[in-house]
């Protein structure tokens, strides 16, 4: 009697501890999505984004689902968990997993040459392998227009595959990363020669229809699509809202074209993690980063951008600078979230969403450095932003804000009118990155915005001293020295 009377009160005591310890979890879940929730709010109003759908993934749940703003606004449409949102380029993420079904089916080598699968390429193509079309390190001439975003050259997508054939190569393959769409149809076309279908297909019913997507498919504007939430953009004033027109030709809809909702996305990337579209040691595979010719490891994993390899490691799916999702695989967490501003870069609000999750991530997230320092200049003046900066990183250990973080801040600042403010974070950049051309241009355009004329003049002759090639300080040049 006595010890059944013991193992009765030892049992219950756990039972108390466990009711306990999930209790805890369970308030702390909900204190993290408060804190994300105000979080949200807060970008959105700074960042000026019509609408926006978020997803948590933790533990293989998702632990949070909410949709914010506006979908749709000449009739105030609000956004909803069913809205549909362009993800752009992290379309490359489901055609890097259609490729990795391949491989796993025996009909794909990763490291096997893109003319063993697709015959007549020029002669400098036939040796890249298919982790360098994956990881954008090929060399192979991009078939859109940097400068314009459009297909190198008019009369449709057959002329345009025509004349990249005979453009040369950008570089030795493997020599260095370059974003580009030549790639992804390469991709495309491996996808529908060895799956024996058009590659839309193969990757709606080994991913959409397999995970269970049903808000999930390829189109773009000209394209009817049940609960699509337009995309937006703001016009080159920085004030006027307009309408953005998506343009996907259908034969490079294996690097943008997916619509989706957050809870789609989210249940992906379940499916992704929980080994149902590829096996473990194929996605250990796929979100390896292989290394360039130098030795230094390429800034993408097989069709993902690696954004951390070491602690709090992750890989992602970047879009427009519209939509994004952030995979923490040894930590067990995701984030999507999705909007329809052109421009909104939701990336750079992912790890600080994170961190309501992970606190430790705090101090490794050039994000989340970025949004601390600008939450004490809005509260204290943007003044002598290299010390508040030094001070912040002393008392709160956080790493140095990006460059792109600041250009996108100061950028951000100047579409408000805010000349003043935009010049000290650019001109903070510049002092952090002194030798990247970019930030000079970018400091340039804010003097010249703000009738600084010999200040943007000097700026734009530093960019054109790191970077000959910079057309766009050339040009502003010439218009500003007659």
């Amino acid at each position: 009697m006595i010890g059944t009377r013991r193992v009765l009160l030892a049992v219950a005591m756990v039972a108390m501890l466990c009711g306990a310890w999930a209790g805890a979890a369970t308030v702390r879940a909900q204190s993290a999505e408060a804190q994300v929730d105000r979080y949200v709010q807060s970008e959105m109003q700074e960042r000026r984004i019509p609408g926006l759908q978020i997803a948590v993934v933790q533990g293989g749940k998702i632990v949070m689902l909410k949709s914010y703003g506006m979908a749709e606004l000449p009739h105030s449409l609000p956004v909803t968990k069913r809205s549909v949102f362009s993800i752009n380029s992290a379309t490359k993420s489901f055609t890097a997993v259609a490729i990795m079904q391949l491989v796993e089916q025996g009909k794909v080598a990763l490291d096997a040459p893109v003319s063993r699968y697709i015959r007549d390429l020029p002669a400098p193509w036939q040796g890249v392998t298919i982790t360098q079309l994956l990881n954008h390190t090929s060399g192979i001439p991009d078939i859109i227009d940097q400068q314009t975003s459009r297909l190198v050259t008019a009369g449709g997508p057959d002329a345009a595959w025509r004349h990249v054939q005979t453009l040369p190569m950008e570089f030795q393959p493997g020599e260095r990363f370059s974003y580009n769409q030549t790639n992804y149809l390469l991709l495309g076309k491996i996808i529908d020669q060895l799956s024996g279908q058009p590659f839309a297909q193969f990757i709606k019913q080994r991913q959409f229809d397999a995970v269970g997507m049903p808000q999930t498919g390829f189109g773009d504007s000209r394209d009817l699509i049940m609960d699509k939430a337009p995309s937006y953009r703001f016009d080159a004033d920085g004030k006027t809202l307009k309408q953005s027109v998506d343009e996907f030709p259908a034969f490079l809809r294996t690097g943008a074209g997916i619509n989706t909702t957050a809870e789609d996305l989210a249940k992906w990337i379940i499916a992704v993690q929980k080994g149902k579209l590829v096996s473990q040691a194929g996605l250990n595979q796929m979100w390896r980063r292989e290394l360039l010719n130098n030795g230094k490891a390429a800034p993408w994993a097989q069709g993902w951008p690696g954004i951390r390899d070491r602690e709090y490691r992750a890989v992602a799916g970047i879009g427009g600078m519209r939509s994004a999702f952030y995979v923490y695989p040894e930590n067990d967490l995701a984030i999507v979230i999705l909007t329809n501003l052109a421009g909104a870069a939701p990336e750079d609000m992912i790890d600080i969403v994170a961190s309501h999750y992970l606190p430790g991530l705090r101090s490794i997230s050039s994000s989340y450095a970025t949004y601390r320092l600008r939450e004490i200049a809005q509260a204290s003046g943007f003044e002598k932003l290299d010390e508040k900066l030094a001070q912040l990183k002393k008392q709160s250990g956080v790493v140095q804000p990006s460059e792109g973080e600041l250009n996108i801040w100061g950028y951000r600042l100047l579409a408000a009118g805010k000349k003043t403010q935009a010049i000290a974070v650019l001109s903070l950049a510049a002092r952090l990155y002194p030798e990247s051309f970019n930030v000079y241009d970018s400091l340039a355009e804010a003097y010249e915005e703000a009738s600084e004329r010999g200040l943007a003049v000097q700026n734009y002759k530093r960019s054109l001293e790191l970077n000959a090639q910079n057309t766009h300080a050339s040009e502003r040049l010439r218009a500003l020295q007659p």
